[in-house]
């Protein structure tokens, strides 16, 4: 049994029990665990598992993530953790001139949406790659349920409604949006069936090839074509010159464990960072939903945004103003920490706050393989491009780009953006704890420090760490706080000049996630998992 001890009451309202197996999908849709279990049920390992319900989930939660997403893992595959990032480089044509050709000289970053937001596509080349060196069933067998369950369709739940009907006005004009999203001339109501047969019939292009369709087959040449007819620089040859990237993870210790990130181009440092603040802390000695907790890891939090947003590029082009060492030095961080006024809010310099469309799951083997996985759009359904008969939705990872010349994240060809999606995992003694995660823009890395602080520094099991109410820090002094956050906490906050709003919206402002803690010897006693109630999210074993 592990020796960290939880609490295990459940003492927040949705009183969700954890699930207890020696193999575990968890996600944010019932019909992606399943698809997921089927592959261990059918002699697959955690990554089989995880590329058949991430396939799934592209499908069933198409307001996060498509065909044409981005993606990161951390997987455990018995002996050592290994890190995957599969985002997608600009196209060669993009230059800061590129852009300010066409949207002018004051342009700061590239467009929010249409064919100039996207990115190269790079989740279908991560599944490959996990299937290739981790995989144990066809590839091809993987994205069976997917296919199925695109040509037969699936009732749409509330969640996914609710942002299908937001998404509607910003993106309908968008090239390839309304055919593939609007088949009755606008979004499908609450439990009406959507069948998705574009998507499908990619997906049997891509497990037919193992990819190949989409990095330079007929998939590549439809969504080239589809880029030139509207003024988008996206090449066959872009597509084709992609591969992913396996890296090491970038870590950081606290209380008696070590948590684990992807290193930039993407947001993970700001966890790291965050947390290693924290452990100065002594957030133990406090209570856990009191106000002076919150307002500390509120401001640990900023810092390590703060960090993130000034330094920040990718590690490939040479842009990081601080080296990962130097942004991750204890006595940095402890003297980050003495920055913090346990009386009184602060502004500590800040880049964007971005708001996020993304799915994580976490799946785990009674081999010991876990799997910490994460992919999206970015803002929704992303880019609204969708490339016409083949269903393929892209991401709008491009916008995450700086036209600034002295930024870290300044745009140039095959240069990856700065990214929000960070899968996390949890080590202790050098041993397989935790796969986690939490969605939702620049809530995640605020996900990751709320709940390592509860189940950590104070003992709450993962079920309790996901059910507690959550804040989310914006800008400035700007917060949001989920409603049900103690009123006292919350007047204690506002004492200390945090501007705070409080939100009943929680899926949409303060995440959800899903998490998976291992119990010792897995082969002897398996895993307990937790799946967020802000979304649709399942845990379920075997």
């Amino acid at each position: 049994m592990s020796s960290h001890r939880f609490d295990w009451s459940t003492p927040y309202p949705s009183a969700r029990l954890p699930v207890f197996a020696r193999n575990i999908v968890s996600t944010s849709h019932p019909l992606a665990a399943q698809a997921g279990l089927r592959m261990i049920q059918r002699g697959g390992n955690a990554v089989d598992a995880a590329i058949a319900t991430a396939a799934m989930m592209m499908l069933v939660e198409p307001c996060s993530n498509g065909l044409g997403s981005d993606m990161f893992c951390i997987l455990w595959d018995g002996q050592r953790l290994h890190g995957l990032n599969a985002s997608g480089p600009a196209p060669a044509a993009w230059t800061p001139e590129y852009f300010r050709r066409k949207y002018g000289a004051d342009a700061a970053k590239p467009p929010q949406r249409g064919w100039d937001s996207v990115s190269v596509p790079g989740a279908v080349a991560g599944w490959v790659a996990l299937s290739e060196r981790f995989g144990k069933l066809p590839f091809a067998d993987l994205l069976a349920p997917a296919i199925e369950t695109g040509e037969r369709g699936y009732a749409v739940p509330i969640v996914v409604q609710e942002k299908w009907v937001a998404a509607t006005p910003l993106l309908e004009s968008e090239p390839g949006w309304a055919e593939a999203f609007l088949p009755k001339g606008r979004p499908p109501e609450v439990g009406e069936r959507f069948e998705f047969r574009a998507a499908a019939k990619s997906l049997r292009a891509i497990a037919e090839t193992r990819g190949a369709a989409l990095y330079g087959g007929e998939i590549a040449e439809a969504a080239a074509r589809h880029a030139a007819e509207n003024g988008g620089a996206m090449t066959v040859r872009d597509f084709a010159s992609f591969e992913p990237e396996w890296v090491d993870t970038i870590g950081i210790d606290a209380w008696g464990h070590r948590l684990h990130e992807i290193p930039p181009n993407g947001q993970g440092i700001a966890a790291l960072i965050a947390l290693g603040i924290a452990r100065h802390l002594d957030l133990g000695a406090l209570p856990v939903d009191g106000a002076l907790s919150q307002h500390l890891q509120i401001e640990a939090m900023k810092l390590g945004f703060a960090d993130a947003y000034e330094h920040v590029g990718d590690l490939r082009g040479g842009g990081m103003r601080l080296t990962l060492e130097q942004m991750l030095d204890d006595g940095y961080l402890a003297e980050r920490a003495r920055l913090i006024d346990p009386k009184r809010a602060q502004v500590f310099s800040h880049g964007h706050a971005p708001r996020g469309g993304t799915i994580y799951l976490t799946t785990a083997d009674e081999h010991g393989m876990m799997v910490s996985f994460i992919q999206s759009n970015y803002m929704g359904f992303g880019s609204g491009v969708v490339v016409p008969g083949w269903g393929v939705s892209m991401q709008n990872r491009g916008h995450g780009f700086s036209l600034d010349p002295k930024s870290p994240n300044v745009v140039a060809p095959g240069k990856r953006p700065f990214h929000t999606i960070i899968p996390a995992f949890l080590t202790r003694d050098g041993k397989p704890q935790m796969s986690f995660g939490v969605m939702g823009g620049n809530m995640q890395p605020q996900g990751h420090l709320q709940t390592l602080v509860r189940m950590l520094a104070h003992g709450q099991q993962p079920q309790t760490a996901c059910d507690a109410p959550r804040w989310r820090f914006n800008q400035g002094l700007e917060i949001n706080v989920e409603a049900a956050m103690p009123k006292a906490t919350v007047e204690g906050l506002l004492e200390r000049g945090h501007q705070a709003t409080v939100l009943s919206d929680s899926y949409q402002d303060f995440g959800a996630g899903q998490f998976i803690w291992r119990l010792g010897d897995p082969a002897v006693e398996g895993y307990v998992a937790a799946s967020d109630p802000r979304r649709d999210g399942q845990a379920a074993g075997c």
